[in-house]
């Protein structure tokens, strides 16, 4: 039996990952998608599905007859509705995944921790440069230990909806941190550049990993990495390498990132993402693998706590 979730937030992100569990989830299924515009393509789209709707947010939630049977919410709205969120769904006692750079709950990357946080209240699923970049700095970490680790997030302007433009600070600062935290590096730091290339370019992430070591085990390095990309390709089919780990002997009297100065390798990893087209075009990868993130969180989840959605 599949058990009964919400989606807040008819955006992008929110009407993708509708189509996600509709269409690739055999655990879960889709209750109700809750908004603020009642004009959104996204509710028009799960009307015509046979969905519940309201467009009067959290509180609208709650009050749907369905709610009694939710037992998981994900939130696809914003860092600052995301606060007002969590509190109305903790009073309620539902398990919440966090798709926001809210960072209320922990960081979760299914490959790297997810098994460490099955019993927390609320997750987060970091914000979609954290999904590409952080198991990439984790796989380096698992060999060698991260001095730091640098990543720029590229995506396309057209991808980047009015939820991430408002929260391009709160992407940096929750992306940098979860390369620390989650990602195993001493200092992190994110940027993120929206590409207004027509036609739209695909996401494009860059790993750099300073290693304070002038001799690595290259190959065990690049062996971690790929075999952290299959992990990866396992939710999202189209997050690949571009090309080969490329490792530098580097000295610099001063890292501005790190503080300090540094001698050893740099580890530099491309990757790109590529969108499964389920709601949105191929180039939207970033949202994408923050959907199919929260997907496999959400699944994993409900294995953990089936005595809870019984």
């Amino acid at each position: 039996m599949r058990v009964p979730v919400a989606i807040i937030g008819s955006g992008n992100i929110g009407t993708d990952l509708m189509f996600k569990v509709k269409r690739l989830s055999d655990a879960l299924e889709v209750a109700a998608l809750v908004g603020i515009d009642p004009h959104s393509d996204g509710l028009a789209r799960a009307k015509r599905l046979g969905i519940t709707t309201t467009a009067d947010g959290v509180q609208g939630l709650v009050a749907l007859p369905e709610f009694s049977d939710v037992r998981l919410v994900f939130d696809a709205t914003s860092a600052t509705a995301h606060h007002r969120n969590d509190e109305v769904l903790r009073e309620h006692g539902r398990t919440v995944v966090d798709l926001t750079p809210a960072a209320i709950g922990p960081y979760v990357v299914p490959p790297v921790n997810l098994d460490e946080h099955l019993d927390a209240p609320n997750v987060n699923m970091v914000t979609c440069g954290g999904q590409a970049t952080t198991p990439i700095v984790a796989a380096v970490s698992a060999v060698a230990p991260v001095a730091y680790a640098e990543i720029v997030a590229s995506i396309a302007s057209r991808s980047a909806g009015p939820g991430t433009r408002a929260n391009i600070d709160e992407f940096t600062q929750t992306t940098a941190r979860a390369l620390e935290v989650v990602g195993g590096a001493e200092r992190g730091k994110a940027v993120i550049i929206l590409n207004p290339a027509e036609p739209p370019v695909k996401m494009r992430d860059t790993v750099f990993c300073l290693i304070e070591q002038t001799a690595v085990d290259e190959a065990a390095l690049s062996a971690s990495v790929e075999n952290m990309v299959t992990r990866v390709q396992t939710y999202v089919p189209g997050y690949r390498l571009k090309q080969d780990v490329q490792f530098d002997r580097v000295s610099h009297p001063f890292v501005p990132g790190l503080g300090r100065a540094f001698t050893g390798t740099k580890v530099s990893v491309f990757l790109e993402v590529t969108g499964a087209g389920h709601y949105l075009p191929d180039y939207a990868g970033n949202l994408d693998i923050m959907t199919s993130a929260a997907l496999r969180t959400a699944e994993r989840l409900l294995t953990q706590k089936a005595e809870v959605f019984r």
